[in-house]
């Protein structure tokens, strides 16, 4: 009797027991549940993380990208439009080479293309050569027929460096810019304050924001043109009276390379004539040919650019003259300077194969004053002229 009362007494107790047991495993689904669904959720938020360092670091590439190509570019519409004339003439180019490859396959019609494309280019580049006299003011009636004498002017300076007269400006100050990095200009009165001793304590010094690199600098109207130290291509047009950066450009497809093989430590020379500013050096895709391009000196835009047949190998420098592309070459241990390519984009007939005066050494620049009609050339420290003879184009 009493065992029985006592399983009555524990029935209720148990039935307690088992609800309360039911709602821990109802409490222990319903935390799971919800421990997978924050993990569900984690797991989103992370990858939607990642994701967005993903499009950030692609955007930060892009902006790179895009603020490299747009910082020579400037807010000149002008250079901007010369820029985009230049790429659409080099692709016209590239195009017609590419139809008339694309042609010569054909072996059936071959002859009558042949004939057909011939006729076309013909017209092309007689309308070409009639756009670029415009272009160019063709009002160069000579050409350079000889190189009479020399005069040491001054020794200087190491081997690399480059010295130069304003051919835009009436004064004749002299500008000395010694080695292939740097960024103090030295600005002499004139020659003869220049050829003093001891005068270069004297000089104006003209320090430069951002230094320059290899030799190829150029001076014309108050403006220092010149190559940016630590730039690929970058092209500084720095004002000399003011002292501050007028303008900056990029030039396609140069700086990879050296523009001549003897002068390593130039990438892009500037170049001056009576037309105004120009640009050499070389390309690996032209099988290092110097590539030659005019520039518009105020736009500070590419205006036209020549693939010449002058090699940059066995070269020591290099100058315009006229129109024409002269190259300067050397032997590797220095020996008589010799010009043995000459190139005129009008396609004038030239007269290669000039020598300098005797005299055993290289050049780390030859650079031509258009106003005076001479060479100033830098040669193992020293400044040198050169005087020209000149002939009627013919």
């Amino acid at each position: 009797m009493v065992a029985l009362q006592v399983h009555f007494l524990l029935i209720p107790s148990l039935m307690s027991t088992m609800g309360a047991a039911q709602y821990v495993m109802q409490d222990a689904a319903l935390l799971s549940y919800i421990d997978q669904r924050f993990l569900s959720l984690e797991r989103r938020l992370e990858k939607c993380s990642q994701d967005v360092v993903e499009y950030v670091e692609e955007f930060r590439e892009l902006s790179k990208a895009l603020l490299s190509r747009l910082a020579g570019l400037g807010s000149d519409k002008a250079e901007l439009k010369g820029q985009v004339e230049n790429l659409l003439t080099r692709v016209e180019h590239a195009q017609r080479d590419i139809d008339y490859f694309g042609s010569a396959t054909d072996s059936n019609a071959c002859v009558e293309v042949h004939e057909d494309l011939l006729k076309q280019q013909l017209l092309e580049e007689a309308e070409e050569k009639k756009r670029l006299k415009l272009v160019l003011n063709a009002s160069c009636d000579h050409m350079l027929a000889g190189i009479r004498s020399l005069k040491v002017v001054k020794k200087t300076g190491g081997k690399h460096g480059s010295w130069m007269k304003d051919p835009g400006k009436k004064h004749g100050k002299i500008y000395l810019l010694s080695g292939s990095v740097n960024n103090v200009v030295l600005e002499f009165a004139n020659i003869m304050a220049f050829m003093e001793n001891n005068q270069t304590l004297k000089a104006r010094r003209v320090p430069l924001p951002l230094p320059w690199e290899g030799t190829g600098h150029v001076i014309s109207q108050g403006f220092l043109f010149y190559h940016r130290h630590g730039s690929l291509n970058e092209i500084v047009k720095f004002n000399l009276q003011r002292r501050t950066v007028a303008d900056q450009m990029l030039l396609p497809g140069a700086g990879r390379v050296p523009a001549y093989q003897l002068s390593p430590q130039t990438k892009i020379d500037l170049a001056l004539d009576e037309q105004g500013l120009w640009a050499l050096h070389a390309e690996p895709e032209t099988g290092g040919n110097i590539v030659l391009t005019k520039i518009n000196a105020v736009a500070m835009a590419v205006e036209h650019s020549w693939d010449t047949p002058c090699s940059s190998r066995g070269a020591e420098a290099a100058f315009m003259a006229c129109n024409a592309l002269h190259v300067v070459y050397n032997s590797p241990s220095g020996g008589s300077s010799r010009i043995q390519c000459v190139y005129d984009v009008l396609g004038a007939h030239t007269n290669p194969g000039l020598h300098f005066p005797k005299r055993q050494g290289g050049h780390s620049t030859v650079h031509y004053n258009p106003k005076d009609k001479q060479l100033f050339a830098w040669g193992d420290g020293s400044q040198i002229i050169y005087k020209l003879h000149t002939e009627k184009k013919v």
